[in-house]
């Protein structure tokens, strides 16, 4: 018994730790740590669950079907299972919790990853007379093709989102139908199991290498611009002569539509935006430098006095605000970031 026990774990060792090793190597990658530790845990324990729901799935649709199975493995449990996989990635998207490309590759791997650790340790326990070749196969080839389609998924649905300023059913289906493609032909074995693996440790790897390298040379833009704009604007704020400035000019000129004291509260709500935004652009700054700061313990404050502030001036206050805001997805998303440090 004691020497089952170890060839089966010696078996599942062999057949996850290399979609590990692969997604530690993204996270060190990333020069800037986007990604933090707990949410690449949460995405691996989503993933896990995505592949306790796709076997449930996948069973019932087989026998309802009635498909062989090569044909089913073929061409029906990539479409569900990458369906299933993705629904994390999408509400994280959606929701501004991905800034850059790097985050969905990274988020979209570790998903992939949990879904390949549940995947093995099912057929670990059920094929426990296969030899060690059938797991170094599913370790680097089916596990990695797994957070690959993910990944790749998640880069594309960024990627067309940011292009196209929405993330609706438009902007996702690019990436899933690849993403099904890449598993559906994986899963024909044109090459042979050996072969088939062989490609994809080789390819993967670099689609990820210049996914990075694009998306530092974006984020890198991204700071430069973003910090100069945000320090000019909060040196405009906090100079005494605002209203002397096109800033105090545009802010002034809304005291015809709203209260002297909501305009107060909007100049107030603008500055503590921009601090927050300057602060988080100087976080990535300093993690780019390879300095991690403490959490700032007047962050929460300020994230409340910002609530408040909201509240009293509004929606249409907020509108008001808007050519000074900056609202696209990467601001939501550095003062999410912040949020969570």
């Amino acid at each position: 018994m004691k020497l089952i026990a170890l060839i089966s774990f010696v078996n599942l060792a062999v057949s996850v730790l290399p979609v590990l090793v692969f997604l530690a190597t993204l996270v060190f990658l990333d020069s800037y740590k986007l990604v933090r530790f707990r949410a690449i845990a949460l995405a691996l324990g989503v993933g896990c669950l995505a592949g306790g729901v796709s076997f449930l799935l996948n069973n019932g649709v087989h026998a309802a079907a009635g498909l062989e199975d090569v044909f089913y493995r073929r061409y029906g449990a990539p479409i569900i299972e990458e369906l299933i996989k993705s629904l994390y990635l999408i509400y994280l998207i959606r929701m501004k919790r991905v800034g850059f490309m790097v985050d969905a590759a990274v988020f979209g791997f570790a998903i992939g990853a949990g879904f390949a650790l549940v995947e093995n340790a099912y057929y670990v326990e059920r094929l426990q007379e296969a030899n060690l070749l059938v797991w170094i196969i599913r370790g680097f080839g089916t596990a990695i093709m797994h957070g690959g389609a993910t990944a790749i998924l998640g880069i594309i649905f960024k990627n067309v989102s940011d292009r196209a300023a929405s993330t609706t059913a438009g902007a996702f289906v690019p990436g899933f139908v690849i993403a099904v493609l890449l598993h559906s032909f994986y899963n024909h074995f044109f090459f042979g199991p050996v072969i088939s693996t062989f490609l994809i440790i080789v390819l993967l790897p670099a689609v990820m290498i210049v996914v990075f390298q694009r998306s530092e040379v974006s984020l890198r833009q991204w700071l430069r611009v973003g910090f100069d704009s945000d320090q000019e604007l909060l040196e405009t704020l906090t100079s005494g002569n605002l209203m002397e400035t096109p800033v105090g000019t545009y802010l002034q000129s809304l005291q015809t539509r709203f209260n002297p004291i909501v305009v107060v509260d909007m100049i107030c709500y603008l500055r503590i935006h921009v601090e927050l935004s300057i602060e988080a652009k100087g976080i990535l700054l300093m993690r780019q430098s390879g300095f991690e700061l403490p959490p700032d313990p007047t962050v929460a404050e300020k994230f409340a006095e910002l609530r408040s502030l909201a509240r009293n001036i509004g929606q249409t206050g907020k509108l008001a605000l808007l050519p000074f805001l900056h609202t696209s997805d990467r601001e939501l998303w550095q003062l999410h970031m912040l949020k969570v440090q």
